[in-house]
Order: C-alpha cells, then sequence, then structure tokens
C-alpha cells in the first residue's frame, strides 16, 4: 500500500465454545469516513469443508436485524460431513459500529461439521482464510482509487439477482488466519462406541415396549 494511502485494518475473532461459534470481522478505515456515506462494504468470506452456515438460520437472523448474509454456493449440503463437503461462499453486509470512529463489523454463525474419526489424533484443525473486502460508491474519490486493487463481480445487493462491479479493497490483517481446533472420535474406540450404543438401543427399547403393554393398553 502506499505510503499516502490511510490503513484499513480488518480483524477475524471466533466467539463461543463448542460446535456452533460466531465470526466476527472488524473492519477499521484509518481516515475520516464522511466520503463513505454513499458507499456500501461487502464481505466475501470463503467457509472451508469443515463448516458450514445454515441459510434458514441467516434467513431468520435477517427478520430479526441481527445481521444480513447470503450463502451464494450452489449445491449447498449443510447436513454432509466434512469429507464429503466442498469448500462454500458467504456474502455478509457490512454495518457501521457505532461505538468507534470509521469502524465497520460483520457477523456470521457457523457450525462445525462432522469430521473422520482419527487414528491417533483426537482434534482436527480449520483455518478460516482471510475474506475479500469489497467496496462500491456512487462516487469516485481519492481514498477508492488509493485501497481498491481488482474489480470484482457480485450482486448489487444481498437480495438482488443483479451483478455489479465492487473494488475489492487492500487491507492490513491482524492475525493472518483464523485456526480452530474440532475434537474428533478415535478409530480404536469403533468397537467400544457401537457396543454401547447398541446395548443402550436395546434397553431403551425394552423399557418403552414395556411401559407401552403396562400404561397403554395396547395387547399385543
Amino acid at each position: 500500500m502506499k505510503a499516502t494511502c490511510p490503513e484499513i485494518i480488518l480483524r477475524q475473532e471466533v466467539l463461543k465454545d463448542g460446535f456452533h461459534r460466531d465470526l466476527l470481522i472488524k473492519v477499521k478505515f484509518g481516515e475520516s469516513t464522511e466520503d463513505l456515506q454513499s458507499c456500501r462494504l461487502l464481505i466475501k468470506q470463503s467457509i472451508p469443508t469443515g463448516l458450514f452456515v445454515d441459510p434458514y438460520e441467516l434467513a431468520s437472523m435477517q427478520e430479526k436485524n441481527m445481521t444480513e448474509a447470503v450463502v451464494v454456493s450452489d449445491n449447498f449440503n449443510i447436513e454432509a460431513p466434512s469429507y464429503l463437503s466442498k469448500e462454500s461462499e458467504v456474502l455478509i453486509s457490512v454495518r457501521r459500529d457505532a461505538r468507534c470512529t470509521g469502524c465497520f463489523h460483520a457477523f456470521l454463525p457457523v457450525h462445525y461439521r462432522y469430521h473422520r474419526p482419527h487414528s491417533e489424533d483426537a482434534e482436527t484443525l480449520i483455518v478460516v482464510s482471510s475474506p475479500d473486502l469489497l467496496m462500491s460508491c456512487d462516487q469516485e474519490f481519492r481514498v477508492l482509487e488509493c485501497w481498491a486493487q481488482a474489480e470484482v463481480a457480485a450482486p448489487c445487493a444481498l437480495k438482488s439477482q443483479d451483478i455489479c462491479q465492487w473494488s475489492s479493497l487492500q487491507y492490513r490483517l491482524i492475525h493472518k488466519n483464523v485456526i480452530l481446533r474440532v475434537p474428533v472420535g478415535l478409530t480404536v474406540h469403533t468397537s467400544l462406541v457401537c457396543s454401547v450404543t447398541l446395548l443402550v438401543t436395546i434397553l431403551c427399547s425394552t423399557l418403552i415396549l414395556v411401559a407401552v403393554c403396562k400404561y397403554g393398553n395396547v395387547s399385543l
């Protein structure tokens, strides 16, 4: 980035614990953002095979004005395990952060997929790559010319089928990649898990059958 250009800083954070996380992306512009009033910002985020985004959850959150995001990948299956999945792509609308001048943020709920059991290591790693930061403005100004590094085709709006040209912005990333550690099963436990699961299933089925016969007035 040229020395005369103000800096854009982007930070990715993962919130919550467990198999259901929130990806928070923060953007800070290094100068006054008054010129950006006529501009729109989008995050184009690649979702690795070990994660998925639920489009129905996104639709529900959009109705509650919690976030604006849409899955743009075709043949997207939220129930497939990681080894049968493909990378997907999500567009997220970037909102202003009222608590910080020149700050914006984007929010996306993500979920772990099921992974193959490992022979030795009880966890696997998921790497969330850095996103593309896209901007579209109604007018040209010097700062945009300073930041823009390429033209990218993307929907004019999240709910629109029309395609517009967006400027892909250069930024400085805080932490290169987000790495998530996912616990997985061990193959040496396969026999034990199957045996216990079968015994529990038989026991529960027997108890249900006894209860139905005793209290359900059902004759066999």
